[in-house]
């Protein structure tokens, strides 16, 4: 049995372009935020864009597990570069930006949200979140007593509290905020930060 033929270049070449205009055209939401805007972003025919992604659920898919790859491989390149708490900073940042498509995508698709692709983001992004705040912790630059997922509820509650337009920016202002109460002063301690819930 001869084995499957790679994709051309230019079909990967395109593909990817769509996936990248889908993501800037549903982020920004409204009632331009519709296949054919997205293939017009990304330079190339409706045609195109049907034949990599049939329906409207492939293209959402698509494009929510590739943002969720790209965080995952963000949150490793951070560690690797930035100092523990601006890391952590930073990736959650990003995930205002993920936040972002899906509400674009949900409104503009008339999409529910997939609980095999909620799953999977949940999973890959705790984790991915679990070892920034480990680092975080251990580097006594956060408290200590608060986990992944009670982070990522936070941070969903700040994303979902409001729909207007310019929601992102006070999302980020909130984010800073709240990031700014688990940051322990200079010489701050693990045992301090542990001992701050009792207080």
């Amino acid at each position: 049995m001869k084995p499957p033929r790679k994709p051309r270049a230019d079909a990967v070449r395109n593909r990817d372009r769509v996936l990248a205009a889908a993501k800037s055209v549903f982020s920004r939401g409204g009632a331009e935020a519709s296949l054919e805007a997205v293939a017009r972003e990304a330079g190339v025919g409706i045609g195109t864009l049907y034949r990599h992604f049939p329906t409207r659920e492939a293209l959402y898919e698509a494009v929510y597990r590739r943002e969720v790859d790209q965080l995952v491989e963000l949150a490793a390149a951070l560690a690797a570069r930035e100092g523990p708490a601006e890391a952590l900073r930073h990736w959650l940042r990003a995930n205002i930006e993920f936040v972002a498509t899906k509400k674009g995508m949900a409104k503009a698709l008339a999409l529910a949200a997939q609980s095999d692709l909620v799953a999977y983001s949940l999973e890959r992004l705790t984790a991915a979140m679990g070892a920034l705040l480990r680092r975080a912790a251990e580097a006594g630059e956060i408290r200590a007593d608060i986990g992944p997922e009670e982070l990522l509820r936070a941070l969903v509650g700040i994303c979902y509290v409001q729909e207007r337009a310019g929601w992102q920016e006070s999302a980020l202002r909130l984010l800073d905020v709240f990031l700014d109460g688990l940051r322990l002063p200079a010489g701050g301690t693990r045992d301090r930060a542990c001992n701050e819930r009792g207080r």
